[in-house]
């Protein structure tokens, strides 16, 4: 019997205790959730690059169907923490605004191995993101939720990985290149669709302005991360572009990055004072 996903039914929603819900976590979780909801469009976009691969095409449909239903979740549980809010119409105003290029052939990292890495890239992120707002969070289901997701994001990273194996055998990808699209896509984190999705989720009616709902977006999210969360992260991010986590290489990359993800805040919340 193959794997059993989780459905919106498994959670315990008439647990949720909107006394303990966080005013600054909602805002990310409604953001969050949009970006979650349009998977079906990264499965379109990722079925073109692998037009010949019907193997992968299937887990890029699967996968893309797990990430709806995060979002799915997250909005559910925004709905009921805020019944102002409507994942449907928020949505609509996001892929309104934000396109993903669907009409690509090739991938816009240079090559398949490279557009595998790129995904391992978003998977070790949004891992360690839910399990960093898991953690943070006092509300019961929301903690459920991030639980369930950042499992989800794990098995899919170690997914995406199993194929760059198997594609690193006919392309070939030096460390440094890799290391050079993993760093590239963790840079693209501060790009147009995390900012839309916060605009698009909680925005006032003002116009967009990208820097604007990008320090907004980047000051909550960045908060709930501790050094736990961004050790797991490098370790994923190493082994993805071949190198051995836990070496001295590894511990000074961890020690830059808790140090980059610090000051950083501290310089938007100096910002936003």
């Amino acid at each position: 019997m193959g794997y059993q996903h989780w459905t919106l039914d498994d959670l315990p929603w008439d647990r949720i205790d909107r006394s303990k819900a966080d005013a600054e976590i909602l805002k990310i979780i409604k953001a969050a959730a949009l970006v979650e909801y349009n998977g079906r469009d990264y499965a379109t976009y990722l079925c073109n690059v692998f037009n010949d691969d019907p193997e992968f095409q299937q887990v890029a449909r699967d996968w893309a169907e797990e990430e709806v239903q995060h979002g799915a979740a997250l909005g559910r549980w925004a709905e009921v923490i805020d019944p102002s809010f409507s994942l449907e119409d928020a949505f609509r105003r996001f892929t309104d605004g934000y396109k993903i290029k669907l009409e690509a052939t090739e991938s816009v990292r240079g090559s398949r191995s490279g557009e595998l890495i790129a995904r391992c890239m978003v998977e070790t992120g949004t891992s360690s993101y839910y399990t960093a707002l898991g953690d943070a969070t006092d509300e019961p289901v929301l903690k459920e939720i991030c639980r369930r997701i950042a499992t989800d994001e794990l098995r899919h990273y170690k997914l995406f990985y199993q194929h760059l194996k198997r594609y690193m055998e006919r392309e070939d990808l030096g460390r440094l290149s890799r290391l050079r699209i993993a760093l590239g896509r963790i840079n693209e984190s501060e790009d147009d669709e995390l900012a839309y999705a916060y605009y698009a989720a909680n925005g006032s009616g003002a116009p967009y302005d990208r820097e604007t709902n990008t320090r907004a977006y980047m000051r909550r999210a960045y908060a709930y991360y501790r050094p736990t969360h961004v050790d797991r992260g490098v370790a994923m991010i190493f082994k993805a572009v071949g190198l051995k986590p836990h070496t001295t290489l590894y511990r000074a990359a961890t020690r830059m990055a808790w140090w980059y993800l610090d000051s950083r805040l501290k310089k938007l919340t100096k910002e936003a004072a």
